[in-house]
C-alpha cells in the first residue's frame, strides 16, 4: 500500500522526468528540421546553458520525488504516544539494585 507521502513523490518524480523528456524532444528535434545558421551559434550557447540548468532543476525535482516515493511512512503520533505512556508506566525496580552494587565496590576501594 501507498502512503500519500508516497504517492505524491512518484507523481514528482513522473511529471519531472516526463518534462525533462519532453523539453530535450522540442530542443533537439526543430534543429534538426530546420537548417538554422548565421547568428544562431550565439543562441545555441545560450540554449545550452539554459537546457542544462533546466535539466538540473528538473533533476532535483525528480530526486525528491524519488526520495518521497521509497521513503516509509512515519509512524502516526497516537502510536507514539502511548509507547512513551507505556514506558512511563513501568515499575522501575531493577535499576536502583543494579546502581546500588556498581556504587559498593567503589567505596570500598577508598
Amino acid at each position: 500500500m501507498v502512503s500519500k507521502d508516497q504517492g505524491i513523490g512518484g507523481a514528482i518524480l513522473a511529471v519531472c522526468v516526463i518534462v525533462a523528456v519532453i523539453y530535450v524532444l522540442l530542443v533537439t528535434v526543430p534543429k534538426q528540421l530546420f537548417d538554422l545558421t548565421g547568428n544562431t551559434a550565439r543562441l545555441d550557447v545560450v540554449l545550452i546553458l539554459v537546457s542544462v540548468a533546466f535539466i538540473a532543476i528538473l533533476a532535483i525535482g525528480a530526486w525528491i520525488g524519488w526520495t518521497m516515493a521509497t521513503t516509509p511512512p512515519p509512524k502516526p503520533i497516537e502510536e507514539i504516544t502511548t509507547e512513551l505512556e507505556e514506558k512511563k508506566e513501568e515499575p522501575k525496580t531493577s535499576a536502583p539494585q543494579a546502581e546500588a552494587s556498581d556504587t559498593a565496590p567503589s567505596m570500598k576501594k577508598k
